[in-house]
């Protein structure tokens, strides 16, 4: 049975519209005759989105109950068992409640598929697995609920879903999107403009690299080499040299001019390792183009021209920066230049020379560097070499007979021999050696043009140079040959240590996974493990990948390095020689202690009874939160409607129902306050620390205290520099000093606000206005310090690595919170010395 095609309608944000969208296609097949029905769609309250939804067959929901309250899923039994032709399935990275078969809908998806049913799904794109921590890293919450990417990645068709941020801003304040009791908070926070702005931009580019990669394997499946120029790519080739920084600044001018033109490097390491670049200057030039917004590439081949281009055409490269030959004329005319050789064989694609101070630095003959291995190009080499060499020699001597006698020619010959053999070692120089004494008799030894020999002393001549020939011919090779080993061990030992280093830094699996890649020249590779349940058929699984089509099993593999029984590394590429397997192994051994300490430290503190004990407390609190909620807003939302009801009330009756509402939004305070102390103590509660402007932390507290009839006084200084905290956290905490000093301070005398920098650190002081007076402010101010909303100010402060200290005798609050390193003063946008509130 032909698996089902799946349709993904990607958003970035809640709201965008994704839902409607699915089902507006799904009336459009519906009314082209296809059997569309709806296994799963949560309108979330929309009345638009309901009412596209009508007149679609709904498949009824599964009911189930966990920790005894009710939930419905999505039946893919009941929607298999009806067999349409296309299935609507909402939120595809939806985690099913406990008891259902699979613990992800995206696996039910993957029922439908298998069983040849359409799939036309939703997925926002923070719920990918790889933009997880970006999209933390941006708006401070971390999702959940995950999808892995690769599960996108196989979808036929994705369909971007989008609106400007102003747009879905608009849409939020009309009700369009969330509750009205969650609109300003999430205005505030998550819907911020610049949250949704990096949003959008996350997920176009993340589509811009599935359509590339659609492209590419268009373009390999139908055999096309020449770039297609749908993006300008520009790569620098680096060979280690100081113009290295030169290359990349003039490639990032050019690559500025064009908007959206990525910029690439690339290294080229010979085949055995074998190279003579200072790995600081190399480092240090990697810095400076990841500063510039490119990516460092390396890669392995015997031809640096040849690895060049075709590492170009694998990534669709349009233009390539070279620097200018460093050769001299001499060494130009004997030999193609990289620049010369790479214009001959770009074909479509830009090649820029650079010109740099290094180049034409020196203008002396040199040899040709020897190779870096003695395989068949290194004896073809040597042997062409002693061919062209001993006859032209022998041509030159002819020419000069008369001064240059039989000595002088053998010293000559001995200098080709010494040559051939540090090309290619021991045999072609004894064959060099033999060809060179014979070359001597015949045109040096009387009778000339004869290989017969009438003086002993020229027998002996000819025996001495043979014999010293193969003596110097073999030194030669053998101290090329233990340079190499040398220069081959260096290389190794530079890979194993940067590998270690990348394991020490806390680098992700699949980091390292490339960095192998790039070492040793391969296609794709995969660290895959084996599920030791699985019996008798095994079962693998990836945990890192990088490349092209990586493996998933090992006998998909060219190349395979087992770690244990449970784990190997299986990789796709050239042929490597025992030497390069040899190193594998070893990296092979570096990943599996990476994967082992992973494992180890993600679940650290299982099986402690206090942990335990704290975590269990954590979740009953948490749940006892979400089902005081409900009620509570329930009653708030009665109490409003009676407020608002026309028709004449009693004073006292009007007093009784302001006091029962404040008491009622008191307690629901309380018990987002709890929430989120819980959650906090739990853990589960995600920080992301970074600089934080306190002008905008302040402004956001104030817009979240909402209209009334007080006012707090700000004095802050004009330069005020940002401080270490998470945005919300930083909000959240603020919020309620000020609303706790706001409950305190009388008629008349307002909150003041200031802050001071000292040692590292800045001091925010939240003092209300009763300044502590009489034996009732002292007698206050244990209960204010241990109230549930200072002890979570206190908890958030000191989880920013900040504190929170009582002073003016329990009427004021000090928040202390760090300095990032060498913070400058920030000028305040506007003085607001009061805020009404």
């Amino acid at each position: 049975m032909a698996r089902g095609r799946l349709r993904i309608f990607l958003g970035a944000a809640p709201g965008v519209g994704k839902t409607y969208a699915m089902l507006a296609e799904g009336q459009r097949l519906r009314a082209l005759g296809t059997e569309v029905v709806v296994g799963f769609v949560e309108p979330h309250g929309r009345r638009p989105t309901a009412a596209m939804a009508e007149g679609l067959e709904t498949i009824p929901r599964r009911a189930l109950r966990h920790r005894g309250a009710r939930f419905t899923e999505m039946d893919p039994d009941a929607v298999l068992a009806r067999r349409p032709q296309v299935a609507l399935v909402d939120e595809l990275a939806h985690s099913n409640v406990p008891g259902t078969r699979n613990a992800k809908r995206w696996q039910d998806v993957e029922e439908l598929l298998d069983a040849g049913i359409d799939v036309v799904t939703t997925l926002n794109v923070q719920h990918l697995e790889s933009l997880n921590d970006v999209v933390r890293q941006i708006t401070g919450v971390r999702q959940r609920e995950t999808l892995p990417d690769e599960v996108a990645r196989r979808a036929d068709q994705i369909e971007l879903v989008d609106l400007p941020p102003e747009v879905l801003r608009r849409r939020m304040v009309h009700g369009d999107i969330y509750p009205a009791d969650r609109i300003e908070s999430a205005l505030t926070h998550y819907f911020r403009v610049g949250n949704l702005t990096a949003l959008r931009e996350i997920a176009l580019l993340w589509l811009a690299d599935r359509v590339e990669e659609g492209l590419q394997r268009y373009r390999a499946e139908h055999g096309i080499v020449a770039p297609w120029e749908t993006r300008e790519r520009i790569l620098v080739a680096l060979n280690g040299g100081p113009e290295g920084e030169t290359l990349i600044r003039r490639a990032a001018r050019i690559s500025a001019r064009t908007p959206g033109t990525e910029l690439l490097a690339l290294h080229v390491v010979p085949e055995d390792g074998l190279t003579h670049v200072d790995p600081s200057v190399l480092d240090a030039q990697r810095t400076l183009l990841e500063s510039l917004g490119g990516s460092f590439h390396q890669t392995t081949g015997e031809d640096v021209v040849e690895a060049l281009l075709q590492f170009a055409e694998a990534e669709n490269v349009t233009q390539i920066v070279l620097g200018a030959s460093r050769h001299g004329r001499v060494a130009s005319l004997l030999r193609a230049g990289v620049g010369e050789r790479t214009i001959k064989g770009s074909s479509p694609i830009d090649v820029h020379i650079v010109t740099h101070e290094e180049a034409a630095a020196s203008a002396a003959l040199r040899l040709p560097r020897p190779g870096n291995g003695m395989g068949p190009r290194r004896l073809g080499a040597a042997a062409a070499g002693a061919v062209v060499l001993l006859p032209l020699l022998t041509l030159l001597l002819t020419v000069v007979r008369g001064p240059m006698g039989l000595a002088g020619a053998l010293v000559l010959y001995l200098l080709v021999v010494v040559v051939v053999a540090l090309v290619g070692g021991v045999v072609p120089a004894l064959l060099a050696a033999v060809a060179a004494a014979l070359l001597a008799d015949y045109s040096f030894i009387a009778p000339v043009h004869s290989f017969d020999i009438e003086r002993p002393d020229e027998i002996v001549a000819l025996v001495v140079f043979v014999v010293t020939a193969v003596l110097v011919g073999t030194a030669a090779g053998a101290a090329a040959r233990h340079t190499r080993q040398a220069a081959r061990a260096i290389a190794e030992a530079r890979t194993l240590s940067r590998l270690a280093a990348g394991v020490l830094r806390g680098q992700d699996l699949p980091a390292l996974v490339e960095m192998i890649r790039e070492n040793f020249g391969l296609s794709a590779v995969s660290l895959l493990e084996r599920d030791p349940r699985a019996s008798p058929v095994p079962r693998w699984y990836v945990v890192a990948s990088a490349g092209d089509h990586p493996p998933e099993r090992p006998y998909e593999a060219e190349v395979e390095s087992p770690v244990d029984d449970l784990l190997t590394l299986a990789a796709r590429g050239p042929g490597l020689s025992s030497q390069d397997r040899r190193l594998l192994d070893a990296c092979a051994a570096e990943l599996g202690l990476a994967h082992a300490r992973g494992r180890i430290a993600g679940p650290a503190g299982v099986g402690d009874p206090l942990a335990d004990a704290e975590r269990t407390r954590a979740s009953l609190l948490l749940a006892a939160g979400r089902d005081l909620r409900a009620p509570l807003r329930t009653a708030e939302d009665a109490l409003g409607r009676l407020r608002r009801r026309g028709g004449e009330r009693a004073p006292d009756e009007r007093r009784l129902l302001e006091t029962a509402r404040a008491a009622v939004h008191r307690a629901a305070q309380l018990v987002t306050d709890l929430d989120d102390l819980s959650r906090l103590h739990a853990g589960a509660l995600d920080l992301s620390l970074r600089p934080v402007d306190l002008n905008e932390a302040w402004g956001a507290a104030l817009d979240d205290l909402g209209p009334g009839g007080h006012s707090i006084v700000l004095r802050l200084p004009e330069y005020l520099p940002d401080v270490i905290a998470d945005a919300a956290l930083l909000t959240r905490a603020l919020t309620a000093l000020a609303a706790d000093a706001l409950r305190h301070s009388p008629p008349g005398r307002p909150p003041v606000v200031t802050a001071e920098t000292h040692d590292g650190r800045v001091a925010i002081r939240v003092a209300d206005g009763s300044g502590g007076e009489g034996a009732a402010a002292a007698g206050r101010s244990g209960s204010r310090a241990d109230s549930l909303a200072l002890r979570l100010s206190r908890d958030l402060a000191e989880a920013m690595d900040g504190s929170l200290r009582t002073s003016g005798r329990g009427s004021a609050f000090t928040v202390t919170l760090s300095l990032p390193s060498s913070a400058p003063g920030r000028p305040r946008r506007g003085k607001r010395p009061t805020r009404s509130t």
